[in-house]
């Protein structure tokens, strides 16, 4: 006899909840599993950005996504389903590195989205390096170029916020961690980031749409996470990869394939931006 097991229930399915208490808990598998009490700063590793973490620091604990509460597996190819503490030099600080993502077309809810986030700053984090692999709007950024995000535009129609939760995102990504990465690599261009919903690509109008809204960069994740950020207290770091020219800028049909190759080759110099990077933050 076959017996087919109920799907594991969302621990954010209850609106009721504590987003901020499952945090905690958490951080608190982290700390165990990690055998570090605290961590110093995270990083969540988007597409085209897996290969990078090797070049961090030595990673000390890899703790699969599925054994901290409100985590999972990753639903996305290129991404790892595992969470790294990662030593920063010989400093003492360690770095907890995110190897996906949830996003907010896997249809898990906003909670879960930014559910690695605030366990970021649960575990102690200050500041936090958001990156993702994008459809670059400005022709001189060819696939491969990083490029640091200065705003964002949220075209998803939703927020991490609930209730009269009132943020000021005027300076959300901070100028003081773009001014470090410029320092480690002064090409480094930046640009206005725009988050679509997905999972399917723009379509070559929504590109023309944003880019009249001031955007330079798109893409399908980041800035719900940067918002949730801000609310928790974290400095913000965000750095685009762009992967492929955007629909109806590419001159060629748009593939996950594509944003992976792109990210390939690019590891090397963005495993060593991101290394130095968190090394001065």
């Amino acid at each position: 006899m076959t017996t087919t097991l109920p799907p594991a229930a969302n621990p954010f399915d209850d609106p009721a909840s504590d987003p901020l208490a499952l945090a905690a808990e958490a951080a608190a598998v982290i700390a165990e599993r990690s055998g570090a009490a605290t961590h110093d700063i995270a990083l969540v590793l988007g597409s085209g950005w897996g290969q990078t973490a090797d070049l961090v620091g030595q990673t000390l604990a890899t703790i699969p996504n599925e054994d901290v509460p409100g985590f999972h597996r990753a639903a996305v190819a290129g991404h790892s389903g595992a969470m790294r503490s990662v030593a920063i030099g010989d400093t003492g600080r360690r770095a907890l590195v995110f190897g996906t993502r949830t996003h907010f077309y896997e249809g898990r809810g906003v909670r879960a989205v930014v559910h690695g986030v605030r366990t970021a700053a649960a575990t102690g984090c200050r500041a936090i390096v958001l990156t993702n692999g994008c459809g670059g709007l400005r022709e001189e950024w060819a696939p491969g170029t990083p490029v640091l995000i200065r705003d964002h535009l949220n075209l998803t129609a939703t927020s991490p916020l609930e209730g009269a939760t009132f943020v000021d995102l005027t300076d959300l990504y901070s100028a003081r961690l773009r001014a470090i990465a410029k320092e480690v690599d002064p090409g480094l261009d930046e640009g206005v980031y725009a988050q679509f919903r997905g999972p399917q690509y723009e379509t070559p109008a929504e590109v023309q749409m944003a880019k009249r809204l001031g955007a330079d960069l798109v893409g399908m994740s980041t800035t719900l996470e940067a918002i949730a950020a801000r609310h928790v207290g974290l400095e913000i770091l965000g750095v685009s990869l762009v992967t492929n020219l955007a629909a109806g800028i590419s001159p060629t049909a748009l593939s996950h394939e594509e944003v992976l190759e792109a990210g390939q080759a690019a590891a090397a110099r963005c495993g060593r931006l991101l290394a130095e990077v968190v090394g001065r933050i």
